[in-house]
This record gives structure tokens, C-alpha cells and sequence, in this order.
């Protein structure tokens, strides 16, 4: 019998591991660049569908409780919330106030995140705004609103609402408000 003198030698050399190593590091940080992208469109949307339920809400509650609703857009603190009307014991108009409950309150954005564009259009029994940082889409309690489009994004993902006049009913777009009409009904399209 004859003795194998040489022995082989098994793993790795320092070079092999090396590359492994600079192999899974390239991999791992193009993988956190899609994550990050990734996670700022889903911030996006997230605005975007606060802005939609925010909206839908108030259609409800205006018809619920046969009290005005509005949605207070204020466009330099990235922000927005809900108001109703106050009655007094006569069913009179006394004050104003902020909602605050399970399913709606203030929102503000953070980030990059902001309102691009927003177009409200009058329809004669909405109140003005104070100032051209805070815009208001009033809606009545018979349902209707006043017709309108808001962009939100980040400058990279946007994201269209619209609320129509006739219905009052809110819409979310993927893409830029420029292809969204202001102002248009179509009462047979759900």
C-alpha cells in the first residue's frame, strides 16, 4: 500500500473571497437604490390616497349630517384638513371647526412631497380663500362640490385627484394633472 505523501489542499484563497465579498456589496447597493426609489413613489402614493379618503369623507359626511364640509388645502405648510360648520341650538351658523376623528385628520407632507398644481373651480356658493397658500373645495349637502384637480408629488411621481361638481365623488390618477379635465361630469361613468 502506498501512501499519498501529497495532500490536497481545499478553500479559498484571500483573493477568492474577495471577490465574493466586493461581488455581494455591488448587488446589495443597486438593490438599496431600487429600494429607496421604490419607497419614495409608495410615499407619493400614500399622500395621494390620504388626499382621495380625506376627500371621499368629506362627500359623506356633508350628505350624512346636511352640513357643509370643507377641505382646507393649505399649499405652503405642504398640508391640508377638514372643517365643518358649528350650529347653534337654532340651526344657525356659528363657528367653524377642525375635524379630528377616527377617520380623518390633518395631514401634512413631509419630504419632497408637496402640492404641484391645483385648480378649483368656482361655482357661486363656495367662500373665498383667505390667501393664495390656503385653498378651500367646499362640499354641499346634497352631494355636489365644487369641481376640482390637485398634483401631488415629489417631482419625479405624481399623482392627479379629481372631485367632481356635479357628483362630488373623488378620483386618483397615476401621472400629472394635465390630462385630468376640470369640470367635466360623466354621470353614467362609475
Amino acid at each position: 500500500m502506498k501512501l499519498n505523501t501529497k495532500t490536497k489542499r481545499q478553500g479559498f484563497t484571500i483573493s477568492e473571497v474577495l471577490l465574493v465579498v466586493v461581488i455581494i456589496a455591488l448587488i446589495s447597493g443597486a438593490g438599496a437604490g431600487l429600494y429607496v426609489g421604490t419607497f419614495r413613489k409608495l410615499q407619493v402614493e400614500r399622500a395621494a390616497y390620504d388626499f382621495l379618503l380625506t376627500a371621499k369623507y368629506a362627500r359623506l359626511m356633508a350628505i350624512e349630517q346636511q352640513k357643509q364640509y370643507k377641505m382646507e388645502l393649505d399649499l405652503a405648510a405642504k398640508g391640508f384638513y377638514l372643517t365643518t360648520v358649528l350650529l347653534d341650538e337654532n340651526g344657525e351658523p356659528a363657528g367653524q371647526e377642525t375635524v379630528k376623528n377616527l377617520y380623518c385628520k390633518p395631514v401634512q407632507y413631509e419630504g419632497d412631497i408637496e402640492f404641484e398644481a391645483v385648480e378649483i373651480v368656482p361655482n357661486g356658493w363656495e367662500t373665498e380663500s383667505a390667501s393664495e397658500e390656503l385653498k378651500t373645495i367646499a362640499f354641499s349637502p346634497n352631494g355636489t362640490s365644487q369641481s376640482a384637480v390637485v398634483q401631488i408629488g415629489n417631482g419625479k411621481t405624481h399623482y392627479a385627484i379629481s372631485i367632481s361638481a356635479a357628483t362630488g365623488r373623488a378620483k386618483m390618477y397615476f401621472g400629472t394633472a394635465e390630462n385630468v379635465k376640470v369640470g367635466t361630469t360623466d354621470l353614467d361613468a362609475e
